[in-house]
């Protein structure tokens, strides 16, 4: 199963670490948003309007405590289908 056939409540990691790049309201960029293997919910798929074709998922990963995060807006390339070890 590839990132692009799921849907919204599916479980997805972190390919890697997501880090802010200045877009996240009330956040800091640079800062670490999610490490690499860090388990989260896709809450919502859509576009943006410069770049129709391609999809941004936003997805609310797990802190250590189990909380989710705000929704966090990724690219294909920065979700896993699997756990990252």
């Amino acid at each position: 199963m590839k990132v692009t056939d799921l849907d919204i409540g599916d479980m997805v990691y972190a390919a890697h670490s997501i880090i802010d790049d200045g877009s996240m309201p009330e956040g800091h960029e640079g800062e670490v948003l999610a490490t690499a293997g860090t388990r989260g919910v896709i809450t919502m798929i859509g576009h943006i309007e410069e770049q129709p074709e391609r999809a941004v998922f936003l997805v609310r990963f797990e802190d250590e405590q189990l909380n989710l995060s705000e929704p966090i807006g990724c690219w294909v390339d920065d979700l896993s289908v699997e756990a990252i070890l």
